[in-house]
C-alpha cells in the first residue's frame, strides 16, 4: 500500500482576484534567490504561521500586506493572530518590514515595503540585501535615449545632365550682424529708458560694463541690479555715469558658494532605508533591529515577558509626578 505524502504546508484560502493591490512602490516585494515551492516549504513552523506563510507566499508582487487585509482574507483569525504571526515569521527570516525615502526635495515622501522571502533567511543575508537595495537606488536611472523611427529616404531619380550654365555673378556676402550685447550692458541702457535720470551714452555703458558683470557674476539677477542702482536717487543727477559707477563699486554683493552645483567627486544623496519592527513599528537601521524587531520587542520575544524598565525612564516618570503634586497643592 502506498504511503501518500502530503505537503507540510498548509492549504491557505485562495487567493482571491479582486484581492487589493497597494498603491505603486508599496506592499509586498519578493527577495531575489528563493528556492523553488515545495512541499517542505514552511515545515517547522506551527500550524498557523504555516497556513499565513502559505497565503502571502502565493500573493503577487505589489498586493496590499497590512494586518487588516491579510485577516479579510483569512477568516480563520483575527486581526492580532495575524500581526502574532507576521512577527513569528519576520524572527523566522521570512519577512521584513521597510520604509524607504524617495524622490528629492520637496517630492521625498515614504513608501512602505514588506519584503518576503520563501526561503528562511538569517540576519546577515537580511542585511546585506538590504544595504544592496539601497545602494541600487541611490543612483538614478539613466533612461535609454528614445529610438525616433526615421522614415525611409526616398532616391530621388536620376537627373539627365543639363548644359553648363552661364558663369553666374558671385553672391553678395551677407552683411554682418552686430555683435550681441552682454546682460550687464543691457541692463546699463535701460535704466535711462526707464529713468531719464539715469540716461547713459555707448560709451558709458561700455565703460560700466565690467563693473555691472561682476554683480551678475556673483549670482544676482539683473532685476536685482537694476533696483539697486536706482533706489533713493536724489532729485538732481549732474553725472549719471559717475553716480552709477559710485554705486557699483560700494554697493557691490558679496560672493557665496555656489549651490547648485555639485563638485563631481561628491557622492549622491543616499535614499535611506528603515527597517520597521514587525512587532510595533518602530523604525530603524536592518542592523538595529535582529530579526525585524526593536530591541523591546526581541527581548519580550525572547524572554516571554516585557523587558526590564529603564531606571532612566524610572527616575523621570518620578520626577514628573513629583512636580505635578507639588502644582496641584493648594496656595
Amino acid at each position: 500500500m502506498a504511503t501518500q505524502h502530503l505537503s507540510s504546508a498548509l492549504p491557505a484560502t485562495a487567493v482571491s482576484a479582486a484581492y487589493p493591490m497597494a498603491n505603486p512602490g508599496y506592499g509586498k516585494r519578493s527577495a531575489p534567490g528563493q528556492q523553488a515551492r515545495s512541499r517542505d516549504d514552511f515545515a517547522l513552523l506551527p500550524t498557523r504561521e504555516r497556513y499565513v506563510a502559505g497565503f502571502v507566499d502565493h500573493l503577487p508582487d505589489g498586493a496590499a500586506m497590512s494586518v487588516k487585509q491579510l485577516a479579510k482574507q483569512l477568516p480563520l483569525y483575527g486581526q492580532q493572530a495575524i500581526s502574532t504571526s507576521l512577527k513569528a515569521l519576520s524572527v523566522a527570516g521570512h519577512l521584513r518590514r521597510v520604509r524607504c525615502s524617495v524622490g528629492a526635495g520637496d517630492e521625498s515622501r515614504w513608501v512602505f515595503r514588506t519584503f518576503w522571502s520563501r526561503t528562511a533567511r538569517d540576519n546577515e543575508w537580511w542585511n546585506t540585501y538590504l544595504a544592496t537595495e539601497t545602494a541600487s537606488r541611490t543612483a538614478a536611472p539613466v533612461e535609454p535615449p528614445a529610438l525616433a523611427a526615421v522614415p525611409q529616404q526616398r532616391t530621388a531619380p536620376e537627373a539627365t545632365p543639363d548644359p553648363a550654365p552661364a558663369p553666374a555673378t558671385p553672391p553678395t556676402a551677407p552683411p554682418t550682424p552686430p555683435a550681441a550685447f552682454s546682460p550687464a550692458y543691457l541692463a546699463l541702457a535701460q535704466l535711462g529708458r526707464n529713468d531719464h535720470r539715469l540716461g547713459l551714452s555707448a560709451d558709458d555703458c561700455t565703460t560700466l560694463e565690467p563693473l555691472a558683470a561682476q554683480w551678475l557674476d556673483r549670482g544676482v539677477t539683473t532685476d536685482y541690479l537694476t533696483s539697486t542702482l536706482t533706489a533713493g536717487l536724489p532729485t538732481q543727477i549732474d553725472s549719471p555715469a559717475g553716480l552709477l559707477r559710485r554705486r557699483l563699486i560700494d554697493k557691490l554683493p558679496p560672493r557665496l558658494p555656489d549651490t547648485t552645483s555639485t563638485a563631481p567627486n561628491t557622492p549622491a544623496p543616499t535614499h535611506r532605508l528603515l527597517v520597521e519592527c514587525t512587532d510595533c513599528g518602530r523604525p530603524g537601521p536592518p542592523e538595529a533591529l535582529p530579526d525585524g524587531l526593536c530591541h523591546p520587542c526581541h527581548t519580550t520575544h525572547s524572554t516571554g515577558g516585557p523587558p526590564s524598565p529603564d531606571p532612566t525612564q524610572i527616575a523621570a516618570v518620578k520626577a514628573h509626578m513629583a512636580n505635578l503634586r507639588h502644582l496641584l497643592k493648594p496656595v
